[in-house]
């Protein structure tokens, strides 16, 4: 990404050798007799004066691929084929910093065409610790006001087994899971009881846990739904949120959302 870049310009000179030049048509630049300082602050503020007034000072910020489009997915991501009501999104190396270092499997999902990716904090995304992370990071996001959000979390498999290239059943059962993964879905803690539902489900030679969870205190939302599975060195977990409001207009989309996942 194009970074911005200024000179940082004391606000003060010293006076004890300075003195008022006779007017100048282009600048009125105090000179002062200082050292190298006298030629560098006189060749930066000419340099500014001496730009035309039509170029800006500064390098736009052009967002690279991978930032975040905070725009209706429906503009630029296909039609499912299974649900032409819903469009598809499959992740690629231009989408995160895992991705790129090969940390991560390429996942896919559908979602409505009026949800829009938001932008996940550099800190979260995982791209300062890449390709080695210690602590779970952040995939993607993407949410509607209307309907909730969705994110993908993704884990070192380190954390929950030291049993390399394990799969999700090698790690334990749907309820010893979602004990260790909990608070990535609720965004603060997890309590058993706040489980109402698991499942497991097989797509290929993928097994993925399913859980449904009524979460009361939760950050996300006061309903969650999550998806978990394991590949290679990593846990992805797949979470869809939502607040009572949402959900008693938005159950069905979110469940189609969760279902649609996979490696």
């Amino acid at each position: 990404m194009a970074s911005a870049s200024a000179f940082t310009i004391s606000p003060s000179f010293p006076t004890s050798s300075c003195h008022k030049p006779k007017r100048n048509p282009i600048s009125s630049v105090i000179f002062c007799q200082k050292g190298s300082q006298f030629g560098l602050r006189r060749e930066i503020l000419k340099g500014f004066t001496l730009l035309p007034l039509s170029l800006p000072l500064f390098e736009p910020i052009i967002p690279l691929p991978s930032v975040s489009k905070e725009i209706e997915v429906g503009s630029y991501l296909p039609p499912s084929q299974s649900d032409p009501s819903f469009v598809f999104f499959k992740a690629s190396t231009s989408d995160t910093p895992a991705l790129r270092a090969g940390n991560v499997q390429p996942y896919q999902f559908v979602l409505p065409p009026t949800w829009k990716q938001t932008r996940v904090a550099n800190i979260l995304s995982g791209n300062y610790c890449q390709p080695k992370c210690a602590e779970p990071w952040v995939e993607v996001k993407f949410e509607d006001d209307k309907q909730g959000k969705i994110q993908v979390v993704a884990s070192p498999l380190i954390r929950l087994t030291n049993k390399p290239n394990a799969t999700i059943e090698d790690i334990g059962s749907p309820e010893k899971v979602i004990a260790s993964l909990g608070p990535f879905v609720t965004g603060s803690t997890y309590d058993p009881e706040e489980l109402l539902e698991s499942s497991v489900e097989k797509l290929g030679d993928q097994t993925y846990y399913k859980y449904t969870l009524e979460t009361p205190y939760a950050l996300t939302g006061t309903h969650n739904l999550a998806k978990a599975t394991a590949k290679g060195s990593t846990v992805v977990l797949f979470v869809a949120s939502a607040n009572d409001r949402q959900w008693q207009t938005s159950e069905k989309v979110l469940r189609t959302m969760l279902e649609s996942f996979q490696l």
